[in-house]
């Protein structure tokens, strides 16, 4: 028999050891990419389920657009509620404080305004203290919290939950809450923890506080874990001692916060970013309006290019309650044009102290030098303390920070 050979239409190439390697770079580049992908879509399918978990309907909350990539377009307003909830790291610290028959008090409240275009961000603390009416609320269990015509702000989470304390703080400033979150001591300790600290300044006569056991030398420090949750819990030990001073301390740690969190430092370090949005998941409480971390995303990009001098840090003024000594009643007067103000996305002037109870110390800003060009004849020569038209200049009885300013515990 003959063998017949096989037809050979083009010249065989006998595979080399780069064109293997090639190949199996490229196979290699293909499992990393779906893989990626695969852990990338897990991760945030994770964090949808974790952070929608307790997420709270808010009663007569304004309709919002669902969560799309891009920052969130036109203003909106978030509350952030700070209870004195005890988890099991707060719950090992501070013992017998965390066992008590009073229930949950939302003792930090915030309001973050958050304009149209330009963008301004006005950040309003709201005292724990302060007395104001409460309308009727639905909880989520569908029971209904009875209106008040007097209560103090901390006693309506325990009253109605966090949806009847945005309603509550609607009625008070006219703003309505799209958006809004429960955050107790654990959750102050883990979210520090999770971006390696904040950075605080201590005055020049140190802080010292019995209650916290707080022993700090006059300077800077990074704070973090229980320590970041005793400095925003120190009251006594700055200023005259009352709950007004504290906020200043607070508005101190929250300004420097969110300037670490909007650093570049932090927005391009990714295992960071990954560590902070599962720690949030963990950690806070959101309406379900805010459960979703697309939704997260879209809010933080509003914020991204915000300049420091536009992003404001308010305490709510007060007067001194004449039925009770140790509670405060809305100074209205006062408060009026800060809220328009707001709602028009104006500029503000602040012209009170940081803290106008002590609690903290501005460092001195010095005002740019103006050019001396000469005025066309005629013309008025404009003064020093010309408001432009579209700033409003705040009551000295408003005091805050904006985010340039750098404040110390007094």
């Amino acid at each position: 028999m003959t063998r017949t050979p096989l037809a050979r239409h083009a010249p065989q190439r006998t595979p080399t050891a780069a064109g293997s390697l090639l190949r199996m770079l490229g196979i290699a580049l293909a499992v990393i990419t779906v893989s990626a992908v695969a852990v990338a879509g897990f991760i945030v399918v994770d964090l949808i389920n974790r952070v929608g978990e307790d997420a709270v309907t808010l009663e007569d909350a304004p309709s919002v657009a669902p969560p799309s990539l891009g920052e969130y377009p036109g203003e909106f307003a978030v509350l952030l509620v700070g209870t004195d909830e005890c988890g099991a790291v707060s719950t090992e610290r501070l013992g017998e404080r965390c066992v008590g028959e009073e229930g949950i008090r939302n003792d930090v409240n915030l309001l973050v305004h958050v304009s149209a275009a330009p963008r301004k961000v006005t950040v309003v603390s709201l005292p724990r203290d302060l007395m104001l009416e409460v309308p009727e609320c639905t909880r989520e269990d569908g029971t209904v919290a009875a209106a008040l015509a007097k209560a103090p702000i901390n006693s309506v989470f325990q009253h109605g939950g966090l949806s009847c304390v945005a309603k509550t703080v609607t009625e008070l400033s006219d703003i309505p809450i799209g958006f809004a979150a429960k955050l107790s001591f654990d959750g102050v300790m883990k979210i520090t923890d999770a971006i390696g600290g904040v950075p605080v300044c201590i005055g020049a006569g140190g802080l010292k506080d019995r209650e916290t056991g707080l022993d700090w030398p006059a300077g800077m420090r990074t704070i973090s874990g229980y320590d970041a949750l005793q400095f925003i819990r120190v009251r006594k030990g700055i200023g005259d001692g009352s709950d007004l001073a504290r906020i200043s301390n607070q508005q101190q740690y929250m300004s420097r916060l969110a300037k670490k969190v909007l650093s570049s430092e932090t927005l391009t370090d990714v295992p960071t970013l990954m560590r902070l949005a599962s720690v949030v998941a963990d950690n806070v409480d959101p309406s379900d309006t805010l459960a979703d971390p697309v939704r997260m995303a879209q809010l933080a990009l509003a914020l991204n290019d915000v300049p420091f001098d536009d992003f404001v840090f308010l305490q709510y003024p007060t007067l001194d309650d004449p039925a009770d000594s140790g509670r405060v009643v809305a100074n209205e007067t006062a408060a009026a044009p800060m809220w328009e103000a707001i709602i028009a996305g104006q500029s503000m002037r602040i012209t009170g102290k940081a803290s106008n109870h002590g609690g903290a110390v501005a460092e001195e800003q010095t005002e740019p030098e103006e050019s001396a060009a000469p005025e066309p004849s005629g013309s008025p020569t404009p003064t020093a303390s010309a408001t432009p038209p579209d700033e409003t200049v705040l009551s000295e009885q408003i005091s805050g920070i904006d985010l340039n300013q750098e404040t110390c515990s007094g």
